[in-house]
């Protein structure tokens, strides 16, 4: 059964640009994780400063293995060159965890 993890990020409207642009640079670091399933990273519009990261995996196990390689390296490691790491770009996290219970995709034309 897939599971969903929303990373939710508290980002200060000074920061929203940075946050968007770190992403960005490193896009489709996640695809070529053994049980990735989707990605979305979500922009609030109205009423909030939370951006949701939104991921979709086959197991809790393959989530389990991607925060404990590839993302942890991602997010222990030196800053590009080697120096200092940047200042986060979130002021918060919350991590939501949840199992896919019902799924519907559009009918083909």
């Amino acid at each position: 059964m897939s599971v969903v993890k929303i990373n939710v990020l508290t980002v200060p409207a000074e920061q929203r640009e940075t946050l968007e642009k770190r992403f960005a640079s490193r896009a489709h670091a996640v695809e070529n994780s053994d049980g990735f399933e989707w990605f979305e990273l979500l922009r609030p519009v109205e009423g909030t400063d939370q951006y949701l990261v939104y991921t979709r995996w086959r197991d809790e196990e393959s989530f389990q293995a991607w925060m404990e390689g590839p993302m942890k390296s991602a997010h222990q490691g030196g800053g590009e060159g080697g120096g200092e790491r940047p200042r986060p770009a979130a002021s918060g996290s919350t991590l939501w965890s949840f199992e896919v219970v019902q799924q519907a995709a559009p009918k083909s034309a």
